[in-house]
């Protein structure tokens, strides 16, 4: 009976987890008819947008042509009508000096007849008809204005969709995750997709050498599934746009370019990328999914003491009205024996739960547990802070008054700039001060299988001090704020700068030993 459930709820564990591929499976394919829909209109818009273009641009050139046409015409007639205008002219004139003539001829008076003969003469030389030219001035030739448009014609015939790039192919073997940044691996093809062809021709009208892939574009989003499906709820895809070939690193057959400042805050970020020539974009490859480990925790609000504000990755130190917890107004206070600052059973009273601080100890926990492998995360002081510890702790070794580093179930670091600067490792109730300026930015490094606990000067590059031990129950993260506030970034790796610190720093005093 018992085997029966039990291969009953691995039969069923396996229908929910289909069930539940089945239904992203569908939202994807859903979603991916809406974008073909939306798509396919938006490409047919500019495609009758384009035609309309080419239309205009053949129906402006026709005007032009035409009218070339016609204005030569005009030239042409003008200079004719001119000549035939002056033709006629001169014709009536030698006409009238013909019959003149002739009439001449039968004059018999001698003086009558040289007087006419002179006229004749002097009238033949300034006649029109001798000083205008015979030829016609232009010709009825107009075949500087033929055309032969087959060249054209064959090009519009040739009109095509513009040349695509093929998808990249993504080299998860070459794909490097290290300090925050993923460096992506690819494939490049040069060959280009036409009307959806498997064939590499790069034609397609006025292309215009459109085929040179002249940058990328990355998309990348985060997930917790070993999945290229986008899951209901997860996060929707980021994309980084022109990815110029300046920043695109190629090595030997291969193109890379790094994402760089991002937050491991899930178990694997999927890529994907296409290439984009001068005239469009091509299709996304494939998504691969990179596993992008590191220690993400937030700060646990049941476990703040009041006085502390959590908010996000913030913790700060909100006094509630007692004179002796404000520093500033120390030296104010009263002549009286009695402390200003509340015993620990009176501030007990106020605290909202059991497992929440109390007293003087101002500590907050984080709310992932470490029991194994290596961890880091930063934390950086606010601009008005004074006092803060931070390390960590096993959680059932801190009563709710203590404070970190004074048993034997804390390890932390102490920075103070209340009086005077100071800073200090301390554990077991035992601090070791240490000779460095107040840092800004601290790296944790906790390796736990190894008992190694680490704090940097993530600025300046420098070990501050490091614990060695062995520690024998789980750890959390925990912090003392006094004063001021501090803020922490988790979702880190391990940074490659902390291989020069590990082998060192068993030359490093530590106090646990």
């Amino acid at each position: 009976m018992d085997t029966q459930k039990e291969a009953l709820r691995r039969i069923i564990s396996t229908l929910a987890n289909k069930n539940e591929e089945l239904q992203t499976f569908l939202e994807t394919v859903d979603t991916t008819l809406t974008g073909l829909q939306e798509e396919s209109w938006k490409v047919t818009s500019e495609l009758e947008a384009e035609l309309e273009r080419l239309s205009s641009a053949l129906e402006e050139k026709g005007v032009e042509l035409r009218g070339a046409i016609k204005e030569e015409k005009q030239r042409k007639e003008a200079e004719l009508q001119k000549q035939l205008s002056e033709g006629k002219f001169a014709l009536l004139s030698c006409e009238e000096l013909l019959e003149f003539a002739n009439q001449t001829l039968n004059i018999t008076n001698e003086e009558e007849f040289l007087k006419a003969a002179k006229q004749i003469k002097e009238r033949v030389t300034m006649a029109p008809a001798f000083r205008l030219t015979t030829r016609p001035a232009v010709s009825e030739n107009m075949s500087q204005f033929t055309v032969d448009f087959s060249v054209e014609r064959a090009g519009l015939q040739r009109l095509h969709f513009l040349p695509v790039p093929r998808a990249p192919e993504i080299d998860a073997s070459s794909c490097v995750v290290r300090d925050n940044a993923v460096t992506v691996a690819w494939q490049p093809s040069s060959e280009v997709i036409v009307d959806g062809d498997s064939g590499s021709g790069g034609g397609g009208g006025g292309g215009g050498g459109g085929g040179r892939i002249e940058r990328y574009e990355l998309e990348y989003r985060k997930t917790n599934k070993d999945s290229s499906l986008r899951a209901a709820g997860e996060a929707c895809w980021e994309k980084i746009h022109d990815i110029r070939e300046t920043q695109v690193t190629v090595t030997g057959e291969r193109s890379k370019v790094t994402v760089t400042g991002l937050k491991f805050d899930s178990r694997f970020v999927v890529v994907r990328v296409r290439a984009r020539n001068k005239a469009a974009a091509g299709e996304f490859s494939e998504p691969v999914a990179i596993e992008t480990i590191a220690y993400n925790f937030g700060f646990d609000a049941a476990t703040a003491h009041p006085e502390l504000k959590v908010q996000g990755d913030t913790v700060t130190w909100e006094p509630q009205g007692v004179k002796g917890h404000d520093p500033r107004l120390k030296g104010k206070e009263n002549k009286s024996s009695r402390s200003a600052t509340p015993s620990p059973n009176k501030t007990a009273g106020s605290r909202a739960g059991r497992d929440r601080f109390a007293g003087e100890s101002y500590t907050v926990l984080g709310d992932q547990e470490m029991s194994g492998g290596c961890h880091y995360w930063e934390l950086r002081p606010l601009a008005d802070w004074k006092s803060f510890s931070v390390g960590v702790a096993y959680r059932a070794s801190l009563g709710r008054f203590d404070q970190l580093g004074k048993n034997a179930g804390s390890w932390c670091l102490h920075a103070s700039q209340w009086l005077q600067s100071s800073l200090a490792a301390k554990h077991n109730n035992r601090a070791k001060a240490l000779d460095w300026p107040l840092p800004q930015r601290i790296g944790i490094y906790c390796n736990y299988d190894n008992g190694d606990l680490s704090f940097i000067d993530v600025d300046r590059l420098r070990l501050l001090h490091s614990f060695k031990t062995k520690f024998s129950q789980t750890l959390v993260p925990a912090f003392t704020v006094w004063c001021g506030g501090i803020s922490v970034t988790t979702g880190l790796q391990v940074p490659s700068f902390m291989g020069k610190f590990l082998s060192t720093n068993r030359s490093l005093s530590n106090l646990s030993q």
